[in-house]
């Protein structure tokens, strides 16, 4: 039943990016369409990090004390109908706008408990050597998602339209979550008892005020350190596809849409792996963290930094890849951190740094596009990519931490509860 969970989970993050994707595959052609300027295009592909905000930290708590497992299925329900119904919000009238950026605004309000309810689920059943692992294998699932939009995404946007995008995703996600809903839950929404509460995981939640969390650098260097990354992530997500289009204007969008997140997929899962094997050699889990983030945010802004200068497609594809794969190595570092320094507070506390990095990633993109917009260039875009990266390492590698902050136990304590947390 566990790697059942596993291979649902993964297959629902692959479904939850290719929902997500859909609108930055499209937005060229939907910009086209609607006759959309380039701040107008960061208005809509932004309303999605509005809705991202409000939900996460509800999200984590509810899953924190009902079950990450049956918040992911409300959620994915929730977001399938929004994407299916996307391209009928055009039919209303004259105001595309405003329908777009209202469906944006509503997917990012559903998607927003997903990977707080994954956090939730991770720290209340995942010892901490292997928690890497297991974070990677869920963050290969957003690569693939990814991958497959660029692909078969761009191969539907050219052959049946931009609609075809939006209702083809929006119907594999409703399929997904009936598949969980009848074999997995049972038809069970809300049992009495917790299907994931055994083996010595807690199901209650400590009386400890999580906000109280903040007054601990390490906790304050984490989510500034994530809010830092999510945001350059959602930035180059959202207007990769509009770079190359613009700056290779005959390149196939279903090779630069693609080949970066096939390189993202196993540099993830590496990334996991390598972690983990780290920690369990004897290598200090704050000093694998700090090494994995230095990868993630700054190995790859290099590579960003690269960008800025004048390319042919090859080498440009070459080095995006390079940067979107590097970048993956935060699933051993602080986007996993917080299981370590708060496992009893996970899913809400996840949910308050996905918050901010919405939040950020919503001013990021929107402010990408006037840039993009008044400039004409994206050199400007790129350097406040990594300016942003090299804030967030530097925070994080002086004041990031792994001891454990959310309960005053004692050490002997702290050994025997993650004893007694099972992997599986």
């Amino acid at each position: 039943m566990a790697r059942t969970w596993t291979g649902m989970l993964l297959l629902g993050t692959c479904l939850l990016y290719c929902a997500r994707m859909a609108l930055p595959v499209c937005a060229v052609s939907m910009a086209t369409t609607f006759r959309w300027t380039k701040t107008e295009s960061g208005l809509v592909l932004g309303g999605f990090f509005w809705g991202y905000c409000f939900t996460q930290v509800l999200g984590g708590h509810v899953s924190d004390r009902l079950g990450g497992e049956r918040v992911l299925f409300l959620s994915t329900v929730s977001w399938a109908t929004i994407t299916a119904a996307t391209p009928l919000l055009t039919l209303l009238g004259s105001h595309s706008l405003a329908a777009m950026t209202t469906a944006r605004f509503l997917m990012g309000l559903f998607q927003g408990v997903y990977y707080p309810s994954l956090a939730s689920v991770c720290s209340q059943r995942v010892t901490k050597g292997e928690r890497g692992f297991l974070t990677s294998t869920m963050s290969s699932g957003c690569y693939l998602g990814t991958m497959l939009m660029g692909g078969v995404g761009s191969l539907m946007l050219e052959w049946y339209g931009w609609e075809s995008v939006f209702y083809g995703t929006g119907l594999l996600s409703a399929l997904w979550a009936f598949v969980v809903w009848h074999f997995l839950l049972e038809g069970q929404v809300f049992p009495m008892k917790q299907m994931l509460c055994s083996q010595g995981s807690s199901c209650t939640i400590s009386r400890f005020k999580w906000l109280g969390l903040l007054k601990h650098p390490s906790v304050c260097a984490m989510v500034f350190t994530h809010m830092c990354y999510s945001s350059s992530s959602y930035t180059l997500l959202s207007w990769l596809p509009t770079y190359f289009k613009d700056t290779f204007p005959h390149a196939m969008g279903c090779v630069f849409n693609v080949v970066p997140w096939l390189v993202a997929i196993p540099s993830a899962l590496i990334a996991g792996w390598l972690s983990d094997s780290l920690i369990s050699q004897g290598y200090s889990i704050v000093s694998v963290r700090k090494t994995m983030q230095m990868f993630s945010m700054g190995v790859s802004s290099i590579f960003i930094l690269l960008l800025c200068r004048a390319l042919t497609f090859p080498s440009a594809l070459a080095l995006v890849s390079a940067a979107m794969g590097l970048a993956t190595f935060t699933s051993g570092g602080v986007s996993v951190n917080v299981h370590d320094i708060a496992p009893s507070h996970a899913g809400a506390l996840f949910g308050f740094m996905n918050m901010c990095g919405a939040f950020m990633g919503l001013l990021l993109v929107s402010f990408s596009g006037y840039v993009n917009e008044v400039t004409l260039s994206w050199v400007h875009v790129f350097s406040i990519v990594v300016l942003v990266n090299v804030s967030g390492l530097a925070v994080f590698l002086l004041f990031g931490d792994a001891r454990r902050v959310d309960t005053p136990l004692t050490d002997h304590q702290n050994t025997t509860t993650h004893v007694g947390q099972t992997g599986r």
